[in-house]
């Protein structure tokens, strides 16, 4: 499985779910605008998945062929790919939803956790259980902080957390930037790159281990 890095919320994955010999499926998450002052990204998309209806996540128009796009909770089978789409909020009142995204493939379980604005549910912890990857905003302001991001990593100890939605070179959003949630979790990796190619016998003595991805 390759996972690349666009910025801001935005990854693609790329995967084979029926293992080899089969074509590989590229997923984008949160696909963005230049508005937000990055590059849109780019490519052929057989699926995209949207948290929600905001400009820096749902640039789907981006993106070339003719893809598979998610927006609501639901359980999806497409191409051998297995989806679930989990109801959360990203406000307050509960009045704008978010949708956080748990794709299964190649033995590995990936959880997008999209605008998330406030904890976790118990029963959404217990449906985000065993997680291998996480992708968690930690910016604030819009979504739940470096703290809270923090908190809830604890509860879950995934594999693998890559951060996302925070400050970075280039973008014009007023968010937080990576720097405070580095110093307080203690374990960000050195090694930044913009693209991760990872198989199941990777994760088998990580724990928690933080990656914070550049962009090209």
């Amino acid at each position: 499985m390759n996972i690349q890095y666009y910025g801001h919320s935005c990854f693609k994955i790329t995967t084979k779910p029926a293992g080899r010999g089969q074509e590989d499926i590229n997923v984008f998450l949160d696909p963005f605008d230049k508005k937000i002052g990055l590059r849109p990204p780019q490519g052929q998309a057989d699926l995209v998945l949207i948290s929600h209806d905001h400009y820096d996540h749902n640039n789907a128009e981006a993106l070339k062929g003719d893809p598979t796009i998610l927006n609501i909770p639901g359980e999806y089978s497409i191409k051998g790919l297995n989806v679930v789409g989990m109801s959360s909020s990203h406000s307050e009142d509960a009045k704008e939803p978010n949708t956080i995204f748990i794709i299964e493939s190649e033995d590995m379980r990936i959880c997008h956790l999209g605008d998330l604005e406030s904890d976790l549910s118990e029963k959404q912890l217990s449906e985000v259980d065993g997680i291998d990857i996480l992708m968690i905003p930690i910016g604030g302001k819009y979504t739940i902080d470096a703290k809270k991001a923090i908190e809830i990593i604890k509860k879950l100890e995934p594999k693998v957390v890559i951060p996302m939605h925070y400050k970075m070179n280039g973008t014009t959003l007023d968010i937080e930037d990576e720097k405070f949630f580095c110093n307080e979790i203690g374990n960000c990796s050195n090694i930044k790159t913009s693209k991760l190619n990872i198989k199941k016998k990777d994760l088998e003595e990580k724990r928690m281990e933080v990656l914070v991805m550049t962009i090209e």
